[in-house]
This record gives C-alpha cells, sequence and structure tokens, in this order.
C-alpha cells in the first residue's frame, strides 16, 4: 500500500522521489499531481499502480502498489466507486473482474502486453482437444477471454504453488514459455509450454549477468522469472517485483542489479537508500504510455472504461478467485 497525501504537499512528496528525480524537473510533475490527489476525492477513486510505473505515478499518486499478485488481491478489497489502473490492460480487467459493478479507468487503451496477445481463448480450447484432461494454468498476463477458457490463475510470485496445487501429473501452462521453462526446474509436475515470452524480459542474457559481475563483483543480481532459465541460472535470485524487493531489504547488499523492468529500481531505491542500483534494464514500451497527463485525463472526462461482458466475466472471475483463494 502506498499512503498518498491528501492535500497537496509539494515538499513532502517530492522527497519521496527525489533520489530519482532532479528538483529542475519536479515542477514538470507538481500540476498534475495536485490535480490528481484534488480528483481522486471528487470521484470517489483510488488508484491502482504497479511496480513498473515511473516514480512520480508510484510514490506521488498511487492509493495502492505491489506486483501482479498483490494488485490482484488488493482489487477485491476496493471500497472507492471508481479505480484507475496505472499498468496495462490486463490488469485493468483483472481489477473489473474482481469489481464488476465499480468503474474502472485505463489511462491508454494502447497500455497492452506482449504475452497477453500472443495467446487467444481458441488456442485454449484447441489445447483442451489435444491433451484432454490436464489442466491449464493461465498467468494473469492474459486477457479475460483466455481467462475464462482455464482452470486457475497464476503470477510469477506463486506459479509453482499453483501448479502443485492441482495434484496433477502434468500441467499446461501458458503463455510465458519462460516463467513455465523456471517453474518446470522447482516441481517433479510436467509442464507443457506455450511459445510467448515478455518483450521485456527475454531481451537479458546470460552473457549480461557475467558482464556485470565482472564490472561489480560484489553486486547482487536479481532476475525475474520471466527471463529465460540461463539467466535466473546465473542470478543470485528470482522473484516476482515484490520478492525482489523483500529480498533486497533483507539483504541490504551495497549493489545490486535488478533485471527487470527499468522502473523497478527507481521505485525501491527510495526505500533503500544505501543501496546503488545498477543497471542494465529494459523498459516496457505498454507500460510506459501510462503517465500522469494521462490518468488525469482520465479522471477528468471519466473516458476509457473497461467493460467485460458478463457471462464471460464470471467464467474469468472464477479462474482470478481461485488463485487468490490459495
Amino acid at each position: 500500500m502506498n499512503a498518498p497525501l491528501h492535500a497537496f504537499d509539494s515538499a513532502a512528496l517530492y522527497s519521496r522521489v527525489s533520489r530519482v528525480i532532479p528538483p529542475i524537473e519536479w515542477p514538470a510533475f507538481a500540476p498534475d499531481i495536485e490535480a490528481i490527489l484534488r480528483l481522486k476525492r471528487e470521484r470517489d477513486a483510488v488508484i491502482l499502480a504497479h511496480n513498473y510505473m515511473t516514480p512520480e505515478i508510484y510514490h506521488c499518486v498511487a492509493d495502492v502498489v505491489g506486483d501482479s499478485l498483490a494488485l490482484a488481491k488488493q482489487a477485491a478489497n476496493i471500497d472507492a466507486r471508481v479505480i484507475v489502473m496505472a499498468g496495462v490492460h490486463f490488469m485493468a480487467e483483472t481489477a473489473k473482474l474482481m469489481n464488476p459493478d465499480k468503474t474502472v479507468l485505463m489511462p491508454d487503451l494502447r497500455a497492452g502486453c506482449s504475452l497477453a496477445t500472443s495467446i487467444k481463448a481458441e488456442d485454449v480450447r484447441a489445447l483442451r482437444q489435444r491433451f484432454p484432461g490436464v489442466p491449464v494454468v493461465a498467468y494473469v498476463n492474459t486477457t479475460a477471454a483466455v481467462k475464462a477458457e482455464v482452470d486457475i490463475c497464476c503470477t510469477s510470485a506463486n506459479a509453482k504453488q499453483v501448479v502443485e496445487s492441482l495434484g496433477a501429473r502434468r500441467v499446461i501452462m501458458l503463455p510465458d514459455r519462460f516463467l513455465a521453462a523456471n517453474v518446470a526446474k522447482q516441481t517433479d509436475v510436467e509442464i507443457l509450454v506455450w511459445e510467448g515470452a515478455c518483450e521485456v524480459h527475454e531481451l537479458f542474457t546470460a552473457g549480461d549477468v557475467r558482464e556485470l559481475r565482472e564490472a561489480h563483483p560484489g553486486a547482487l543480481v536479481l532476475a525475474h522469472p520471466e527471463c529465460p532459465p540461463e539467466v535466473v541460472a546465473e542470478a543470485d535470485f528470482s522473484g516476482s517485483t515484490t520478492q525482489m524487493s523483500a529480498f533486497i531489504g533483507a539483504r541490504h547488499p551495497a549493489e545490486a542489479v535488478l533485471l527487470t523492468e527499468c522502473s523497478m529500481s527507481d521505485n525501491i531505491a527510495g526505500e533503500h537508500p544505501d543501496v546503488q542500483f545498477l543497471k542494465p534494464c529494459n523498459l516496457c514500451p505498454h507500460m510506459k504510455r501510462i503517465t500522469l497527463p494521462a490518468i488525469r485525463r482520465a479522471l477528468e472526462t471519466m473516458t476509457n472504461e473497461v467493460t467485460i461482458a458478463p457471462e464471460l466475466a464470471a467464467r474469468a472471475r472464477r479462474s482470478v478467485e481461485r488463485m487468490t483463494a490459495l
């Protein structure tokens, strides 16, 4: 959870991001932040922000922050009338699934996901015909239409737990082939893989890690499970973005590398001022479509509402609720 100020206090808000936003840039952000805080009160709105949001969103206007699992769980407990999803489209759909009677706004409808577009509902139906009786696990990075066709969802934080909870010898896991491969190394369950990948995490290589270790021998290397298995094998730790942050907090390394989206290290830098976060990182072009002006515009105009047909939503909701119940 984040704790935005109820009234606009420019100095207090800037103190949250001063490590990553130069003072000369702050005046460009402040007017939109002030307007968004006001609009949230007027609209009875909350902002859910993924860990990949830029710091001025993550630290200054968001009410709830976290990885996909945390946002899915928190979305079920929202009291406000309006939810703004500072993330990508499948996350907004998940928030709508958990809050069918609330208005869910997406600041930019073009904010998609390479994983979500890599598989369709008809693909899942074809897999069921090809492998009858084999349960299907869908990464939360999928559309509501895909979620409606599967048995249960998972996130990078709970994928192994979800797979083993099914009590099956074989499981179909989709759409991220690297997450599936990394989970397969941790379990005796045979995992059948779909050939999707995250366009951010698939770019990292084992060579990147080795070069970093040569340049920074003492640095702690953390890799997201959407990275290729050979990258995860070279890292000191692999976990979801929330798990990465907790690991940094427990270890307090002098230097750390987060092999994930760039804003992740910016956002936790303020929480760990004693840690020097090194690059590389990769930008997600979809996450970066979500900006302060886009959030402000969505709240001002109440446009870009996310809707899901009730029958489809009921089926998709079951797979998410089975995940959050674990």
